[in-house]
């Protein structure tokens, strides 16, 4: 036993050449792991202990080269920021800072659609967020509604979140979907995509060919949607961060 070893414990951070790694027992893991967390940009050893979280750290420094390949693969973390642009239905829209703003609100100035707001920092870059969440929240359920009447069924309540792994999701039983705010970040066609999607959901709660065959009857049979968020997801997780 190593006496001068420093004890290592759950939710630290180690640097293994310019990777982050954040070590993380879970007693529900049956072995030592390494993943990706691209939304923070880190990796993450999993470890079945505290007292095997040594090893996790000696995998994850075996695995750094891994790691950084596969963290170099997604986008930059992309803040709200005075003077950037951010996509709003999929168009690049200016983010504007006004002194003495309130609320971010959208504009047309010159033809062109951007977005003002109050706000320093963290402040700005949260009135912004809430814009979008309005403007996605608005036109979700719009599109929700108009693909629930076109198959005869309730209008389900509608809803918005920031999950990492899902667009969206039904549950039937309660009569509601939820959906990831960013979707109001793509072209609108994806967004109607994952509406229709969700709204199948309420016919078939699986994936077989008899739900695909409703999408594709609500949405069109090519999928385009599908295809631009599979190639494009990931730059949506990293606006806004």
């Amino acid at each position: 036993m190593n006496l001068f070893r420093p004890r290592l414990s759950d939710g630290d951070v180690l640097d293994l050449g310019g990777v982050r790694v954040r070590l993380k027992v879970n007693r529900r893991a049956r072995r030592i792991s390494l993943r990706i967390d691209a939304a923070k940009g880190e990796a993450v050893a999993v470890s079945p202990s505290q007292r095997r979280l040594s090893e996790a750290a000696s995998f994850a420094k075996e695995r750094a080269g891994w790691a950084a390949e596969r963290l170099a693969a997604h986008p930059q973390k992309k803040p709200f920021a005075p003077n950037t642009w951010a996509p709003l239905r999929g168009t690049p829209t200016l983010l504007v800072q006004v002194p003495n703003a309130s609320a971010a609100r959208l504009v047309v100035d010159d033809g062109e659609t951007v977005v003002v707001s109050g706000g320093e920092g963290e402040a700005f870059a949260r009135r912004v967020e809430n814009l979008f969440r309005r403007e996605a929240l608005k036109e979700l359920t719009e599109r929700t509604a108009h693909h629930a009447r076109a198959l005869g069924l309730k209008v389900p309540k509608t809803a918005i979140g920031d999950p990492r792994s899902r667009w969206g999701s039904c549950s039937p039983h309660r009569g509601s979907i939820r959906y990831s705010w960013r979707l109001i970040l793509a072209p609108t066609s994806v967004l109607d995509y994952v509406a229709a999607h969700e709204v199948a959901h309420l016919v078939h709660a699986d994936h077989s060919p008899r739900f695909w065959a409703v999408v594709k009857e609500l949405a069109g049979p090519r999928l385009e949607g599908r295809a631009w968020l599979k190639a494009n997801g990931s730059e949506l997780h990293a606006i806004g961060r």
